[in-house]
């Protein structure tokens, strides 16, 4: 074929491409929507994806339903996404453990975050505050750190289970600082401040919608929070970067991602609607900030630039301490 004229079939095929691609947004959704999470019933994920499935819901006009893949650190939930069809009715909200962490802790990565999945948008993001026992010795974040460093691998750390973001968060700390601790691992956030709460784990990173209620109540102390600036749920604890001790800053993030090959009219579309539903004004945007959620709602291309400095930053991390996760 002549050159001239395969340039110009490849052209024309480029813009009809783009056309089906821009009429498919323009009509999407036709039916209804699923979004998969794969974390446990009662959590700060559900409770996000919920919300947001609801918003949605009426936004389009369409049944927008919530299915739990739990398992695995949440990769079960992932596999499933990116072998869908990638015509948006399959999404997933995911904290940052099932897309930055586990694929990394794994001895064989179910799929590749920075390829096999399409960014579409940061929901929320909530902060975390290192709680402990009422008995346990220190009341400030300068004594907790004094005291681990005193008594190296004697004290232990629970979490919500490996690779969560109270986990990372108190590996990041002992990278940091040079700490050693014992981790504690248990099978959600839940049981595992209920354990603090009894006395049988010393220290927890909660997140704050979670810990500070009993903190108000005076059943566990707030040592220190993980945002950028105080949260409004506890501004009486102060941050790391207040304290002069460590300066970094640490959530749990909640990712809305589609299967790979999506069309970017697509993923402009949905995340554009994700962020019309959390209008200024909106009564979805006053019950997420509520339930103790600060709102992100970036672009697709900001949050892909953020993946990639999450899963560099975790991998680091994961690296100089050794961790890795049975499979």
């Amino acid at each position: 074929m002549n050159p001239i004229r395969r340039a110009l079939l490849a052209a024309g095929l480029g813009l009809c491409a783009t056309a089906l691609g821009t009429a498919h947004a323009q009509n999407f959704p036709d039916k209804p929507v699923t979004i998969l999470i794969g974390t446990a019933p009662g959590g700060i994920t559900d409770t996000v994806t919920r919300m947001l499935a609801h918003g949605l819901g009426e936004k389009w006009g369409q049944s927008v339903v919530v299915e739990g893949r739990t398992g695995a650190s949440g990769t079960i939930a992932g596999s499933e996404l990116v072998r869908a069809k990638p015509d948006g009715y399959t999404l997933w909200v995911s904290p940052q453990t099932s897309v930055a962490v586990a694929p990394q802790m794994l001895a064989k990565a179910p799929y590749d975050p920075l390829k096999d999945l399409t960014p579409i948008t940061v929901i929320s993001s909530s902060p975390m505050v290192l709680v402990a026992s009422p008995s346990f010795p220190p009341n400030t974040f300068a004594e907790y750190v004094e005291y681990v460093r005193e008594r190296p691998g004697q004290v232990n750390f629970a979490s919500g289970g490996v690779g969560s973001a109270p986990h990372m968060t108190q590996e990041l700390l002992n990278h940091a600082l040079g700490l050693k601790m014992n981790h504690i691992p248990y099978r959600g956030e839940a049981p595992a401040l209920k354990d603090v709460l009894g006395g049988e784990a010393p220290v927890l990173f909660a997140n704050i919608p979670v810990g500070m209620p009993h903190v108000r109540l005076g059943k566990l102390k707030a040592l220190v929070t993980t945002g950028a600036t105080r949260s409004e749920q506890a501004s009486d604890v102060p941050t790391m970067k207040e304290t002069g001790i460590v300066d970094f800053t640490t959530a749990t993030w909640n990712g809305l991602y589609g299967p790979p090959g999506m069309a970017p009219e697509l993923v402009q579309q949905i995340a554009s609607d994700v962020k019309s539903v959390y209008a200024e004004g909106s009564s979805a945007r006053a019950r997420m900030i509520e339930a103790g959620n600060e709102l992100v709602l970036n672009t697709p291309q900001e949050f892909e630039e953020f993946l990639r400095s999450e899963v560099k930053r975790w991998g680091e991390v994961i690296e100089a301490g050794g961790l890795r996760a049975k499979q």
